[in-house]
């Protein structure tokens, strides 16, 4: 079948230095290290680096010499704790977070109430919340009961959030009438390059196919992007998950690809579907 691929799609410069760190990591100290957390949002690559010798544990209590910050960073408490255990600390946190992390602090020096739209179980969110006291995460229109009756906020974004869910958040917190607010876009660029290339192709195709990690925040919002444009939308991690009936009766595909999927299951997928006769 015909098959087309988003202009933007897979790895981004963040994923790609955690995996680079964690390769050379790996190499220099010639035996098993560890990583507090899975280093990024795809089995496929975390199990690759496993058989490598990186060591995943989500209990900092369990971390003894080498510790791998992942992509998604930490925050400051937890790098503390590690510091009292003497563990020697590699950070492959990405540059976009860290900028989030630095932000969310300096607003909460000049004053304000910090306020975070982003998933409250998410590592990167839970990370960021820590540079501040008392930092309020909303995620929906329910929770907007949480923020206080009054005073300055400064608002933020989980970085792998669309620009559309950040500006109605953002709008529904100012209809609320606030006498300051200040906003900082800590959105992901590389992220909103592949949200729009994913909404492009799916406005030109039959079907989309979304690839990358189950626990992978930005691809499962490339895949909300997709369905939202009417198209028959599957959000799979690689080719063997692949049903022939998602693409029964479609003629042209689109395949996207979250900032945590490798080029090689993008590869495997594509060549696979052209070689399906629907």
């Amino acid at each position: 079948m015909e098959v087309r691929l988003a202009k933007k799609l897979g790895f981004c410069f963040g994923v790609e230095h955690a995996i680079q760190t964690a390769e050379k990591t790996l190499a220099e100290r010639g035996g098993p290290i560890m990583s507090l957390g899975e280093i990024i949002h795809n089995r496929q690559v975390v199990e690759a680096l496993a058989d490598k010798g990186l060591k995943v544990t989500d209990d900092p209590s369990d971390v003894s010499g080498t510790v791998l910050i992942r992509s998604h960073g930490e925050g400051p408490d937890v790098l503390a704790e590690l510091r009292g255990r003497g563990a020697e600390i590699v950070d492959a946190t990405c540059v976009l977070v860290k900028r989030a992390q630095k932000i969310v602090a300096e607003l909460a020096d000049d004053g304000y109430r910090v306020v975070v739209i982003g998933q409250a179980s998410h590592p990167e969110v839970r990370g960021v919340c820590g540079y501040a006291p008392d930092v309020i995460c909303i995620d929906t229109p329910e929770e907007l009961d949480r923020l206080p009756a009054g005073g300055k906020l400064g608002i933020i974004c989980q970085t792998t959030h669309s620009l559309e869910h950040f500006g109605r958040m953002v709008g529904l917190v100012v209809a609320r009438g606030y006498s300051e607010i200040k906003v900082v876009n800590t959105l992901c660029s590389a992220v909103r390059d592949r949200q729009a290339a994913a909404v492009e192709l799916a406005r030109q195709v039959d079907v989309m196919f979304v690839l990358g990690g189950r626990q992978s925040a930005n691809t499962r919002e490339l895949a909300h992007l997709c369905a939202e444009q009417g198209v028959s939308t599957h959000h799979l991690e690689k080719w063997s998950d692949f049903q022939p009936e998602m693409a029964g009766g479609k003629k042209i595909a689109g395949i996207t690809a979250g900032a945590s999927t490798p080029k090689w299951i993008v590869e495997e997928f594509t060549e696979n579907l052209r070689a399906f006769e629907p």
